[in-house]
C-alpha cells in the first residue's frame, strides 16, 4: 500500500510560489512497494534477479492479443489513409466507428464493463501498429485511455462509478484528461480553475479554463483537476486539488477554441471552459484534495503508450531507409554501402530494439502487478524513446532527402510512392513535449534518484528543524554512509551475470551503476541543498541512469531471443547498442568534471537582461510590429 512520505526537502528559502509548488508535488508523490531494479541502479545496487530472465508474453497472452492485433493492422490498412486524414485534418466519423466496433477504445477495460480486458503488453502492441502508421488515430486513442478516463477510473474509482463510465468509454465514447491551464504547465500550485462546494455539501461548482485538452473536442467525458478549499494540516493551510468526473453535456462545459498544432493536424485539442458547472460529489476521483495523486499515478503507466508508438514509428523509419538505402544508387554504390548512410541504419536498428526492449519490461511489470511501481521506468521509457525516435526519423528524412522533405501526396502527383516521412516528422516532434517534457522528465527522474538520500540525509540541511534532530540525523546518515560508500568499489555482481552471452555488458552496467552512484553521492557532499538548481549536472546522472537500464534491458531481451533460437544477427545488434551506449555514458561522466554549465548560465542570464541585442540585431523584429 503507498503511503505518504514526510517532508524531506527545505523549503524555508524559497519564494511563496516555489514553496507552494514543492508542498503540492512533494505531498503527491507516493513511495510503492519498495526498491526496483531501476531506483537500485542510483545506489549502486544492480539486482538482476528482479528483472531476469527478460519476462517474454505468455502464449496465452499473445493469443488473446493477436486476434485483436490482426483486426487493428486490417483497419489500419485498409479503413485509415493517413495522409488524407493528415490533409484534411480529420479522422472520418466512420474510422472512429470501425474502431470503436473494434474495441480500440476499451482494450484495457475489464470485460466484465465492456472492454477487451487486455494486458499493458497487448497494448503497448496496438500502439506500436498505431504508431506506424498514423500519429492522428494513435493520438486519439491514447489520450483516450492511457489518460483519460479510463486509466484513473480503473485504478481509482468506486464500483459505481466503473459500472456508469467503463461501458460507455469502452464503447467509445471519447474521453480526456484537462489539467493543463494557460499559465499551468508543470506547476500545479499556480492552477486557477476552482470547484466550491455547494451550501449541502452534495456537489461542486467549478469555474475556470482549460487549455490544450486532447480529445477535449471530441471528448463525452473528462477528468478535471480544479483546486478545492485549502485545509489547515499541522497548523498551515494546505493547497487541495482534486479530480473530477465531468460530463462535457453538462450546462456550463463549452469548447471555445480548437488548437492546431505544426503536426497531428488531425489532433482534437482544445480550451475548454467550464462556467458554474455543478458537479455531484460523487464523481470525485479518489478523494478529495488527491487529484494530483490520481494524476500523477496515470501518467506512470500512460507514458508507456507513447515509447511504445515511438517504437513503431522507428521500425517503419527503419524500414522506409533500409529500402531506400539499398535502391538509391550515388557513386557507383548504394548510399547504405557508404558508411556516413550506413551509421544511421545501425544506429536505427540498434536503438529501435534497444526501445522495444526497455518498454515491454516495463510493460510486463504492470502485468505481473496491477500496482507496480513503474514510475520510473515509464519515465525513462518516455524520454529515452521520445528522444531516439526524434533522432530516427530526423535520419530517416536526411537519408531519403530532398524526397524525404517532400511530402507524401507531391511524391505521389509525380509518379513516386507515397512515403510518408515528412508527415512523420511533423507529428512526431510533439513526442518530446507532451505527456512530461524531456526536461521535466529528467527532473521528475532526479527527484527520485535523490530521495532515498534525502530521506538518510535531507533533515541535516533543514534549517526548518531544531539543532538536536539535525544532530541526530546527522549521526544515522554518518553511521549509513560508512558502510554504504565502501561497497560502492566492491564488484558484487560476477556470479549473477556469468553464463550470460552479455556478461561483459551487464557486469560493465553494475560497474557503471556504482560509479554513478558514488558520483550522486559526491555531488550531494559538494552542492549540499543547493543540488537541486544544478539540473544540467542531475541530467547527466539521469541520462547515466537511463543508459545503464537499456543496456540491461536490450542484454535480457537478447539473450531470450537468442535462447530460443540462435541468431547471430541479434547478437550482433545487441552488441552494437552496448557499445554504443557505454560511449554515450562515458561522455556523460567526462562532462561531469568539464564542461561549460555555469558560463552558459551566466550568459543566458545576460542575454534574458539584454546585453547581447546586437546579436539580434538585421531581422524583422516582432518590436516593430
Amino acid at each position: 500500500m503507498a503511503i505518504e512520505e514526510p517532508q524531506t526537502i527545505d523549503t524555508s528559502k524559497m519564494s511563496a510560489g516555489q514553496r507552494a509548488a514543492i508542498e503540492l508535488t512533494e505531498a503527491a508523490r507516493t513511495t510503492a512497494h519498495g526498491k526496483t531494479f531501476v531506483s537500485g541502479l542510483f545506489m549502486g545496487e544492480f539486482n538482476l534477479a528482479e528483472i531476469s530472465p527478460f519476462p517474454m508474453q505468455s502464449d496465452d497472452d499473445r493469443k488473446r492479443g493477436e486476434e485483436f492485433l490482426k483486426k487493428l493492422e486490417t483497419l489500419l490498412r485498409e479503413k485509415v489513409d493517413a495522409d488524407e486524414i493528415d490533409r484534411t485534418g480529420e479522422i472520418p466519423q466512420t474510422v472512429m466507428d470501425e474502431l470503436a466496433k473494434l474495441g480500440a477504445f476499451g482494450i484495457k477495460v475489464p470485460t466484465e464493463y465492456g472492454g477487451l480486458g487486455l494486458s499493458q503488453t497487448n497494448y503497448c502492441r496496438a500502439a506500436m501498429l498505431l504508431g506506424s502508421w498514423c500519429g492522428n488515430t494513435t493520438a486519439l486513442i491514447s489520450a483516450h485511455q492511457s489518460i483519460g478516463v479510463p486509466q484513473p477510473l480503473i485504478l481509482f474509482g468506486t464500483e459505481e462509478q466503473k459500472k456508469k463510465y467503463l461501458p460507455r468509454v469502452a464503447r467509445g465514447e471519447i474521453s480526456a484528461f484537462a489539467l493543463t491551464e494557460t499559465d499551468v504547465g508543470s506547476d500545479p500550485a499556480t492552477m486557477k480553475t476552482r470547484a466550491e462546494p455547494t451550501p449541502d455539501g452534495n456537489a461542486f461548482i467549478l469555474n475556470g479554463e482549460k487549455l490544450w485538452c486532447t480529445n477535449g473536442t471530441k471528448a463525452g467525458v473528462i477528468v478535471v483537476m480544479a483546486k478545492t478549499p485549502a485545509k489547515i494540516v499541522n497548523g498551515k493551510s494546505k493547497e487541495q486539488i482534486t479530480a473530477f468526473i465531468v460530463e462535457t453535456n453538462w450546462p456550463g462545459v463549452e469548447v471555445i477554441r480548437r488548437c492546431h498544432f505544426m503536426g497531428l493536424k488531425a489532433l482534437y485539442n482544445g480550451v475548454i471552459r467550464f462556467e458554474n458547472v455543478r458537479m455531484p460529489r460523487e464523481n470525485i476521483l479518489l478523494a478529495e484534495g488527491r487529484g494530483l495523486r490520481v494524476a500523477l499515478t496515470t501518467l506512470d503507466t500512460g507514458r508507456l503508450t507513447l515509447p511504445a508508438a515511438c517504437v513503431g514509428l522507428s521500425k517503419r523509419c527503419l524500414e522506409i531507409s533500409r529500402e531506400w538505402a539499398n535502391k538509391r544508387i550515388q557513386w557507383g554504390a548504394a548510399i547504405g554501402k557508404h558508411s556516413a548512410i550506413a551509421d544511421k541504419i545501425a544506429r536505427m536498428a540498434a536503438n529501435t530494439f534497444a526501445m522495444e526492449a526497455m518498454t515491454l519490461l516495463a510493460a510486463s511489470r504492470v502485468d505481473k502487478d496491477k500496482n507496480a511501481d513503474v514510475r520510473l521506468e515509464a519515465a525513462m521509457c518516455k524520454m529515452w524513446a521520445t528522444e531516439r525516435a526524434w533522432e530516427i526519423v530526423n535520419d530517416a528524412m536526411q537519408i531519403r532527402g530532398g524526397r524525404g522533405y517532400e511530402t507524401a501526396d507531391s511524391l505521389k502527383a509525380r509518379g513516386e510512392a507515397a512515403v510518408p516521412v515528412e508527415r512523420f516528422l511533423r507529428d512526431s516532434r510533439i513526442n518530446t513535449i507532451f505527456e512530461g517534457s524531456s526536461e521535466i522528465m529528467r527532473l521528475f527522474i532526479a527527484r527520485e534518484m535523490l530521495d532515498p538520500h534525502l530521506k538518510i540525509a535531507g533533515a541535516i540541511f533543514n534549517s526548518q528543524l531544531p539543532v538536536s534532530q539535525k544532530l541526530r540525523a546527522a549521526t544515522k546518515a554518518a553511521a549509513f554512509y560508512a558502510i554504504w560508500y565502501p561497497k560502492q568499489f566492491l564488484p558484487r555482481e560476477w556470479f549473477a551475470v556469468q553464463g550470460s552471452e552479455f556478461r561483459v555488458h551487464l557486469h560493465y552496467a553494475a560497474r557503471i551503476s556504482r560509479k554513478l552512484a558514488r558520483a550522486i553521492f559526491h555531488a550531494m557532499v559538494k552542492f549540499g541543498p543547493k543540488l537541486e538548481r544544478e539540473q544540467l549536472l542531475l541530467g547527466r546522472f539521469v541520462d547515466i541512469g537511463t543508459e545503464i537500464f537499456a543496456i540491461t534491458a536490450t542484454c535480457l531481451r537478447a539473450e531470450k531471443l537468442l535462447n530460443e533460437k540462435y541468431d547471430g544477427e541479434v547478437l550482433r545488434l545487441a552488441n552494437f547498442f552496448c557499445e554504443s551506449a557505454r560511449l554515450r555514458i562515458e561522455n556523460c561522466f567526462r562532462q561531469l568534471k568539464k564542461n561549460a554549465d555555469h558560463a552558459g548560465y551566466k550568459v543566458a542570464q545576460e542575454a534574458l537582461g539584454g546585453k547581447y541585442s546586437d546579436v539580434e540585431q538585421g531581422i524583422v523584429s516582432r518590436k516593430q510590429m
